[in-house]
């Protein structure tokens, strides 16, 4: 399995030029790279001096370099779906509609770089996958996909089979799945089999975005005070992803101690800004890119103490809401609603206690 590095910050602060750095340095290192970009213009060949397309393709010893066009991979995605539908139905209702004709929605794009990240990391061919992406909170969103869908799979299944309609139906399910599908299902079965890939593959999205040795972010900025406000914003907000912030990367200046102190406890590495194609002042800069020791991670569960505690630095007590209904714990920061998802010992428990203290929401069961 390959590990996932990539970068958040404000437009303009230079995380493409880090991402290309990055990439350079681990393979330097001996590492197999695939450099993914969600850059689809000709300015990331340019500034990479490599000519780059949709399928990998290697521009130097152990590095890669592949230009993620959405289009192209939701043909893919596209094929998977039909392919799935054939398994099931007797009589397939999406084999006259072709990929080349569905248009990308809003926030797809995201999503379907992070297909194709997953495919290549099971490839196997990678040890480590540096992704160029949007940087933002669309990218965080798109990195919350697998905890999100996974908690409507598993809070909806429930809600349906307890509902009347769900027991209506129940008897039916068998005589009407045998005449329509490829298979006969009880009611258990139609209510598990048809999730159960779709959960399986949710579940592996979320254990790695949670596993900073798996996926980790840097935080990138320079040192205007919008992108230092920008950094410190995203940085709370990886934590509601439970993405990993391993470190904050000051680009194009010398450290600011009062601002710098601002991050702790991470560490920050002032970069020199790239000249010309000389990559090297800035690729010897660049901290160690394997390291997440000492990182705070996004939550941590206490059974024995009945505690979770969750971290959500740059916000403050009056920005963070937590709220109950039935079994789910939810907690809302910036623009981020995260479901806790508890350990059976505290799943359904009721919050006898909340407190903000030094960057962490500790949640009392």
């Amino acid at each position: 399995m390959a590990r996932v590095i990539t970068f958040l910050g404000k437009g303009g602060v230079g995380r493409t030029t880090i991402a290309i750095a990055a990439a350079k340095q681990l393979s330097q290192q001996g590492s197999r790279v695939l450099l993914a970009s969600s850059d689809t213009s000709p300015a990331f060949g340019i500034l990479l001096g490599a000519t780059v397309g949709s399928e990998p393709q290697s521009i130097g010893a152990n590095l890669s370099a592949v230009q993620l066009f959405s289009t192209v991979l939701l043909e893919k995605v596209w094929e998977e779906v039909k392919q799935v539908e054939a398994r099931y139905l007797r009589s397939p209702i999406l084999k006259n509609v072709y990929g080349q004709e569905l248009s990308l929605v809003p926030g797809m794009d995201g999503a379907l770089n992070l297909y194709a990240i997953r495919e290549y990391d099971t490839s196997g061919q990678y040890d480590v996958i540096v992704y160029d992406g949007a940087g933002d909170s669309s990218m965080l969103h798109a990195f919350g996909v697998p905890e999100s869908a996974s908690w409507y799979i598993r809070r909806f299944r429930q809600v349906f089979i307890e509902s009347d309609l769900g027991q209506t139906i129940s008897p039916f399910v068998q005589p009407v799945t045998a005449a329509v599908l490829n298979t006969s299902w009880s009611f258990n079965d139609l209510t598990e089999e048809p999730t159960r890939e779709a959960t399986s593959v949710l579940k592996e999205g979320k254990d790695a975005v949670s596993d900073p040795n798996r996926v980790a972010a840097y935080v990138v900025t320079t040192p205007d005070a919008a992108a230092i406000a920008t950094a410190k914003y995203l940085w709370g907000s990886a934590q509601q992803t439970d993405l990993t912030v391993a470190g904050v990367l000051w680009n194009r200046a010398e450290i600011d101690p009062a601002a710098a102190a601002e991050f702790a406890p991470l560490a920050v590495s002032a970069l020199p800004e790239c000249a010309g194609e000389d990559w090297q002042p800035l690729i010897d800069a660049l901290p160690n890119l394997r390291a997440t020791a000492n990182v705070p991670q996004p939550i941590s569960i206490d059974v024995a103490a009945r505690q979770a505690k969750v971290f959500l630095p740059s916000f403050d007590k009056k920005q963070v809401k937590l709220t109950q209904y039935g079994p789910e714990v939810t907690v809302e920061a910036g623009d981020r609603r995260r479901n806790i998802d508890l350990p059976p010992q505290l799943r359904g428990q009721a919050v006898k206690g909340a407190k903000f203290q030094d960057g962490y929401l500790i949640i009392s069961f």
